[in-house]
């Protein structure tokens, strides 16, 4: 049963936080190497906290998308399986302007999760 507050994204910012503002600058001084580690387990604490928080909107987005390019219902993984055939046999391509449009909305709401400080 999940909780109302603080939520899954809450808990995961705030050990983040506390790891990247109290942690990390003692293992910096104490064993760098051990910082460095900190550090990339602080980001990927970040990508977890955003995935929680921004993951479900965009899985419902590209769910919509995929319906709408492909004329039919049915589970996320199912649809992107089934686009990806398509592109695999030459079905569809770069030409298509409806694709074109999924795919890059797709790669920005993945970008946002995964490091949104990339433009």
């Amino acid at each position: 049963m999940a909780q109302d507050r603080p939520t899954a994204a809450e808990l995961l910012a705030a050990i983040a936080d506390f790891l990247r503002e109290e942690a990390t600058p003692a293992l910096d001084k104490a064993e760098p190497r051990l910082g460095f580690q900190m550090r990339v387990a602080v980001n990927s604490l970040a990508i977890l906290e955003r995935e929680a928080r921004l993951g479900p909107a965009a899985d419902a987005r590209e769910h919509a998308r995929l319906v709408k390019l492909l004329g039919r219902d049915g589970a996320l993984a199912d649809l992107a399986r089934e686009l990806a055939r398509q592109l695999r046999e030459g079905r569809r391509d770069e030409r298509d302007v409806e694709l074109m449009a999924h795919l890059e909305a797709t790669v920005a709401d993945k970008i946002a999760i995964a490091n949104p400080k990339w433009q």
